[in-house]
C-alpha cells in the first residue's frame, strides 16, 4: 500500500509542469542581471577594478537590511571581476566567508584557506598556524586576494576584532609580494561604530549603503526570475504583484519575495495544480512563517544556540529571566557540553541579535532605586526552537 502511495506521489511530481528551474528562486542564486542595483554594482566594480592593474583595492563596508541585494551584488561583481582578471592574466582571486556559519576566528581563517585550495582540518591547528599558511601561500603565488566577510557582525566579539585587525594588517606581513583587501557585509549599521578605533579606521575605507526595495522594484526582480524559473503561463495574473506587495511591507526584502513565489509554486506542484494562484501564495506565507523559526535557529552560531538552550532550561515561555540568570545558565550549559564560554557582554549582544530576529523578547524595565534591568522571554514556538536545537549534536544532550 505504501509503495502505491509513493508511486502516486512520484508520478504526480514528475509530471508537474510548474518549475522549469526552481533554483533560480533560491537566495544563493546569483543571476546574470540585478535590477535596481546598477548604482551599487558600478560603485563596487570601480573600487575592486584596481586589482586588474595589480594594485590593492580599498577595503569596503556594505550595509543594508536583509534581502536588499548586498551579498548578490558582491558575489556578482567578484565573479565578473574574476573572469576579467583571467582574460587579462591578472593574479586576482577572492574568498567568500559566511560569518554566521563560521563565527570563530579559526573557522573564518580555515574558510579563507580552503577558498585558496589549502586543506585545513576542522580543529587541531592554532589560528596563528592557519594564518601563517595563508601568508605563505599568498607570497608564493603573488596573488591579489579580496576576502568577503558576509554577516561580519556574527564573528565572536573580542577575538573577532583581533581577527579583523590582523586581516586588515595582512599587507604589512606580505611585504608587497601579494595584496589583500576586505569586503565586510552587515545588516547592522551600528556595527562599525562598535569596533575599536584601530579596526574601524582600517576597515571602513569605503562604504556602500543598500536601500530597501519598493514594491515596484520587487515586482521587476520577481518577473525577471520567474521568466526562467517557471514554464510559460503557469503564474496566475496578480501572483507576482501580490508577492512583491507582501515583501515590500516587510522592509523591501527580495529574499522574502523570492521565497514566497518559490514555496507557492511548490504547493501548487504538490496539489497537481496547473497554475500558481494567489491562494497558493497565501498558503506559502503561512508555511514560511511556520518554518522560519526553525530555519533561523538552525543557522545560528553555537553560542547563540546555547543562549536559547539556556532559555529553554529556565522554563521557555513560562519564564521571564534577567540577563544575569540567562548568563549563569548559559555558563552551566557551556561546561556541560565542553565549550569555552564567552563574556557576559557578548551574551548580552547575542540577546540583542535574537531579539532583532524575533526569537526572544527583551525589554528594559526600571526597578526604581535599584536601576534598570532587562527582562527576557522566549517569543518563538517552543517546539520549533527545541527541534532546531536538537539537530545540533553538540547541544542536543544538554536540552531539557
Amino acid at each position: 500500500m505504501e509503495r502505491d502511495v509513493l508511486e502516486e506521489v512520484f508520478e504526480r511530481i514528475a509530471e508537474a509542469r510548474i518549475f522549469r528551474n526552481r533554483d533560480i528562486l533560491r537566495p544563493d542564486y546569483v543571476p546574470e542581471t540585478l535590477p535596481h542595483r546598477e548604482e551599487q554594482i558600478r560603485r563596487l566594480g570601480s573600487i575592486l577594478a584596481q586589482a586588474l592593474k595589480g594594485t590593492k583595492p580599498n577595503n569596503v563596508f556594505i550595509y543594508g537590511l536583509t534581502g536588499t541585494g548586498k551579498t548578490a551584488v558582491a558575489r556578482y561583481v567578484l565573479k565578473r571581476l574574476s573572469v576579467k582578471a583571467g582574460e587579462l592574466g591578472a593574479p586576482f582571486t577572492y574568498a567568500y566567508v559566511n560569518c554566521r556559519q563560521s563565527d570563530t576566528a579559526y573557522r573564518v581563517l580555515a574558510d579563507i584557506a580552503e577558498s585558496l585550495g589549502l586543506r585545513v582540518p576542522f580543529t587541531g591547528l592554532s589560528t596563528a598556524e592557519v594564518y601563517r599558511r595563508i601568508i605563505r601561500f599568498l607570497k608564493s603565488r603573488r596573488i591579489i586576494l579580496t576576502i568577503v566577510l558576509d554577516e561580519v557582525d556574527f564573528i565572536e566579539k573580542g577575538r573577532g576584532e583581533n581577527l579583523l585587525y590582523r586581516l586588515t594588517r595582512m599587507n604589512g606581513e606580505l611585504g608587497g609580494e601579494a595584496q589583500v583587501s576586505i569586503i565586510g557585509i552587515t545588516n547592522d549599521v551600528k556595527f562599525v561604530e562598535s569596533l575599536e578605533p584601530r579596526v574601524k579606521s582600517s576597515l571602513g575605507e569605503e562604504e556602500l549603503v543598500f536601500p530597501p526595495y519598493n514594491a515596484l522594484q520587487l515586482e521587476d526582480i520577481l518577473r525577471e526570475r520567474a521568466r526562467e524559473a517557471f514554464y510559460p503561463g503557469v503564474l496566475e495574473e496578480g501572483v507576482i504583484s501580490y508577492c512583491a506587495a507582501l515583501a515590500a511591507r516587510e522592509h523591501g526584502d527580495a529574499r522574502r519575495a523570492l521565497d514566497l513565489l518559490r514555496v507557492a509554486g511548490e504547493i501548487a506542484e504538490r496539489e497537481s495544480s496547473e497554475k500558481v494562484t494567489i491562494n497558493h501564495v497565501k498558503h506559502a506565507r503561512i508555511e514560511i512563517e511556520r518554518d522560519r523559526v526553525e530555519e533561523v535557529v538552525r543557522s545560528l552560531p553555537l553560542h547563540a544556540k546555547l543562549v536559547l538552550a539556556a532559555m529553554l532550561r529556565l522554563g521557555g515561555h513560562r519564564t521571564v529571566a534577567t540577563t544575569g540568570e540567562v548568563y549563569n545558565t548559559y555558563k552551566a550549559l557551556c561546561r556541560a557540553v565542553g565549550v569555552e564560554e564567552v563574556t557576559q557582554r557578548r551574551v548580552s549582544d547575542i540577546i540583542n541579535e535574537l531579539d532583532m530576529l524575533g526569537i526572544i523578547q527583551a525589554r528594559v524595565v526600571s526597578r526604581g532605586r535599584y536601576g534598570k534591568t532587562r527582562l527576557i522571554r522566549l517569543d518563538a514556538s517552543l517546539d520549533a526552537v527545541r527541534r532546531a536545537l536538537g539537530e545540533d549534536y553538540r547541544i542536543a544532550p544538554a536540552l531539557p
